[in-house]
């Protein structure tokens, strides 16, 4: 990879969306493109739409719990490596699959994931000012919001 020129070229994107990443193995994996010749690397994550084929409503717990992974990834690595982080938030597993996860219903999923990458972490002030933003009187991560 070195020699063909490559890791001039492009930047890796290391897509996980597990809620329990395997952190210490994205380390080394960074490290292996690090010594091809890769300089940066993005990370990807799921803020809707990763859990299940069939899923109607976003489980946030899940979402959030990638997203502190990743935190864990970034803070673990050189300073310099990470470019940046794409939330996904997959409307379907394929084009025969039916919708799932619409927006409306991963909005809450996306403030909080994108105010815990923001914050570098999750708190219950930040949660507060997840409801309030969306004008929520109980923001629910570890179940179904009703």
């Amino acid at each position: 990879l070195s020699e063909s020129g490559v890791p001039q070229l492009v930047q890796p994107m290391i897509w996980d969306y597990a809620a329990d990443l395997d952190v210490e193995g994205k380390v080394h994996l960074i490290e292996k493109y690090r010594r091809c010749g890769f300089s940066k690397v993005w990370f990807a994550s799921a803020f809707k739409g990763a859990t299940g084929v069939n899923q109607s409503l976003t489980l946030i717990g899940h979402h959030l719990k990638n997203h502190l992974q990743w935190l864990k990834v970034a803070s673990s690595s050189p300073g310099d490596v990470l470019e940046g982080i794409a939330l996904t938030g997959w409307q379907r597993y394929d084009h025969f699959s039916v919708l799932c996860e619409l927006l409306p219903v991963a909005i809450p999923s996306l403030a909080v994931c994108l105010q815990a990458l923001q914050n570098g972490g999750y708190s219950e002030k930040i949660k507060e000012n997840v409801e309030k933003l969306l004008g929520m009187s109980n923001l629910e991560t570890d179940t179904f919001m009703r």
